[in-house]
C-alpha cells in the first residue's frame, strides 16, 4: 500500500521542513522533556504545538543500512552483505534481466538437451568474485590429493578455491536457495529440494600454462550449476563445455549467465581447451 499517514510518533530518521524551525524557538521545539528519550520528546513537543507528523512511502527518500557486520578487511566487503543489507546486495549483484525469466510465455534457452541457460548475476558480481579469489590466492594444485576434502582425494581435480576458504559458503548456500532453486523448479518439473544441499562450491581457473582443460567426467550432483565469470574472446580464448553423449558444446558463454544441467548418468561432459588468457567459472554440485 502506498500512501500518507498522520502518526503520533516518529523515530530514528525524519525530515523536518525548515520553515518549522524558523517559526518556533528552541524552548518550544527541542529534544528535551522529562522521562522521555530524544525522539519521543520531539514528537511530544510537536503535538503540543499542533504540528502534524506524517509517514509517507510515496517517494523514495533512501534507506538505512546495517553496518554492524561490514568487514573492511575483506577483499570485497559488499559481497558479504547478502543477509544484513539484502536489498542493496540484490540491486548491485543480481542481473537486471533475472526477473524476466519468470514472466508468462518467456521461453527458456536450452543450448543442449536438458541444459538450461539463464542470466543471473551482474558484471559487478563477476568482478568481485574473481577479486575475492585472486586476493586470497591459494589456488589448489590441480592434483588428485586434496586435503580440503573428506578423504583427501579428488577424482577429477581442478585449479580452484572453495567458497568456504574465503568465508562465503553460508552466503552462497543462501544464493542457491533464493535465486537458483526457482530456476531449477521451473525447468526440471517435479523436482524440488528445499533448501538445496551443496558440499562442493568453488571457483575454477583455467590457463594454458596451468590447467587448460578438464577430462570427461560426471559430477557428484543431482544437478550442477556453472556461472561464467568473464568474457570469451576478451579475457580468454577457447574454453567451454562439451556434453559428450549429445555431441553438443556451449562455447559462446556469457558472463553472469548460469548453465544448469544434470550431474550424473546422462550428462557426461568435459571442459574444453583454453588456448589463451584466463577463464574463470563458478561451479556448484547441488544435491549430491
Amino acid at each position: 500500500m502506498i500512501g500518507l499517514w498522520n502518526v503520533p510518533y516518529l523515530a530514528n530518521a525524519y525530515l523536518i521542513n525548515s520553515t518549522l524551525l524558523k517559526k518556533y524557538d528552541r524552548k518550544q521545539l527541542n529534544f528535551d522533556k522529562p522521562n522521555l528519550d530524544a525522539d519521543m520528546a520531539l514528537c511530544s513537543n510537536l503535538r503540543e504545538l499542533d504540528v502534524f507528523m506524517y509517514v509517507s512511502n510515496r517517494v523514495d527518500f533512501g534507506h538505512l543500512v546495517n553496518p554492524d557486520t561490514y568487514d573492511i578487511t575483506r577483499a570485497e566487503p559488499d559481497m558479504y552483505q547478502i543477509f544484513e543489507n539484502e536489498g542493496d546486495w540484490e540491486e548491485r549483484y543480481i542481473n537486471k534481466d533475472y526477473p524476466d525469466i519468470f514472466k508468462p510465455g518467456q521461453e527458456d534457452k536450452q543450448p543442449c538437451p536438458d541444459v538450461y541457460w539463464f542470466p543471473i548475476v551482474s558484471t559487478k558480481f563477476n568482478k568481485a568474485l574473481i577479486n575475492m579469489m585472486e586476493s586470497f590466492g591459494k589456488w589448489s594444485t590441480g592434483k588428485n590429493e586434496d586435503d580440503r576434502l573428506e578423504g583427501g582425494y579428488e577424482a577429477v581435480p581442478t585449479r580452484d578455491i572453495h567458497m568456504n576458504q574465503v568465508g562465503w559458503e553460508r552466503h552462497w548456500l543462501y544464493f542457491l536457495q533464493k535465486y537458483v532453486r526457482p530456476l531449477v523448479e521451473k525447468v526440471f518439473l517435479g523436482y524440488a529440494h528445499d533448501p538445496p544441499r551443496s558440499l562442493m562450491n568453488f571457483v575454477v581457473r583455467y590457463r594454458p600454462d596451468e590447467q587448460p582443460s578438464l577430462r570427461p567426467h560426471h559430477d557428484s550432483s543431482t544437478y550442477t550449476i556453472n556461472i561464467a565469470l568473464n568474457q570469451v574472446g576478451v579475457d580468454y580464448e577457447g574454453g567451454g563445455c562439451r556434453f559428450i553423449r549429445y555431441n553438443c558444446s556451449v562455447v559462446d558463454t556469457k558472463p553472469g549467465w548460469i548453465l544448469i544441467h544434470p550431474g550424473r548418468l546422462t550428462h557426461y561432459h568435459e571442459g574444453l581447451l583454453v588456448t589463451k588468457g584466463t577463464r574463470y567459472i563458478m561451479i556448484s554440485f547441488v544435491d549430491p
